[in-house]
């Protein structure tokens, strides 16, 4: 009898434990769904911008056709529906380089530079773009929470169950991930201004036989100390004899 409810028991509790493992799985699930339809709409944002800007730098560098078209055809590709998080991402990778020459050749141009309308849609379109990072950060990290759920044991077997599949990533290129490097103009190392303990900073020297303090360098002499005031001589003595 006592063998019965040991198993009764176990059988509870293994109920108890499916139940919480596929209710936390269809949570972790859902999450994954709201943090790319977060992304969706910052893209979507991104793309109605995108005609504005394509207009305004026209009126200033009409010549310019050939950027102007491919901004627009990486638009098109972007806006048609990628059936993956990862080729929707590969679609938008072109999508900023296309973008990102378009800004380049705007550079060129100064009264473009200055136009109000450019820089509002130049300002808007950086703000989406950090939104989108924070939202594929998000996204990101609940699609790696998922996954570890659905490839680890034992959850993996209720996962199996209940036909909860991985979930993909949302990565931009690794062009796209790159670091700017960041250009401090023309300064020479050791000039004034120069960051504390940086290179051509400015201070006391530690080195061996530095200007400035004692030598430390193997071999080095010391200073000699300044000689004590002595007796004046007696001028009644004869300093050439030998005796004196």
């Amino acid at each position: 009898m006592i063998i019965v409810w040991i198993l009764l028991a176990l059988v509870v509790l293994l109920g108890i434990w499916g139940v919480v493992s596929y209710n936390g799985l269809i949570r972790l699930r859902n999450r994954v769904e709201e943090g790319w339809r977060q992304i969706d709409v910052e893209l979507k944002r991104r793309h109605d911008l995108i005609p504005n800007l394509v207009e305004t730098v026209k009126g200033y560098a009409a010549h310019e056709r050939g950027t102007l078209e491919e901004v627009m055809r990486a638009r098109s590709a972007a806006m048609s529906g990628s059936p993956s998080p990862a080729e929707a991402a590969q679609a938008e990778g072109a999508l900023s380089q296309a973008l990102g020459r378009l800004i380049a050749v705007a550079e060129a141009y100064p009264d473009l530079k200055a136009n109000q309308n450019f820089l509002s849609l130049q300002q808007e379109l950086s703000s989406t773009e950090d939104r989108i990072a924070s939202s594929r950060r998000y996204y990101n990290a609940l699609v790696r929470d998922l996954n570890t759920k659905v490839e680890s044991v034992p959850s993996n077997v209720v996962a199996n169950m209940a036909g909860v599949k991985r979930a993909e990533y949302f990565e931009t290129p690794a062009a796209e991930a790159a670091v700017p490097s960041i250009s401090f103009g023309d300064q020479a190392p050791g000039t004034f201004g120069s960051t504390p303990g940086g290179p051509g900073a400015v201070g006391g020297s530690t080195q061996p036989g530095a200007v400035g303090g004692p030598s430390t360098q193997p071999g080095g002499l010391p200073q000699a100390d300044a000689p004590a005031d002595l007796p004046a001589p007696d001028p009644n003595v004869d300093r050439s004899r030998p005796d004196a």
